[in-house]
């Protein structure tokens, strides 16, 4: 089994119903995405996942000198940005983007397939 990534983009500039139209529909990709996790759960694939809170809310760190610099907001600024994510462990590169097709309906976005490097 290998693990990916299943990231989800969207727009920085979100209205008050996130990226979507209407209160109906941004409650009903809720729903959609909640019946989706489940059924990675009941098909053994799940591992973790989650939203995140807008990009305003990031924090930059560098640590690479004497010490640690914090610079608040996104590291790029750019039009999208990844708005939540899976990490799945499937067979293989198939069922990934089988289940990154069924994210992306369900939660209304695109959906970016990654697998993860050797793990230690």
């Amino acid at each position: 089994m290998t693990h990916y990534l299943l990231a989800v983009h969207g727009p920085a500039e979100m209205n008050e119903f996130g990226n979507y139209d209407s209160k109906d529909d941004m409650e009903q990709a809720f729903a959609d995405t909640g019946a989706f996790n489940d059924k990675l759960r009941a098909d053994g694939f799940w591992v973790f996942a989650g939203g995140l809170e807008p990009v305003a809310q990031a924090a930059v760190v560098d640590g690479q000198g004497e010490k640690p610099v914090v610079t608040d907001g996104p590291y790029l600024e750019s039009k999208e940005v990844i708005g939540g994510f899976w990490v799945i462990d499937v067979p293989d590169r198939d069922v990934a983007l089988r289940l990154a097709a069924e994210g992306s309906k369900a939660c209304r976005g695109k959906v970016e397939v990654r697998p993860f490097g050797g793990l230690a």
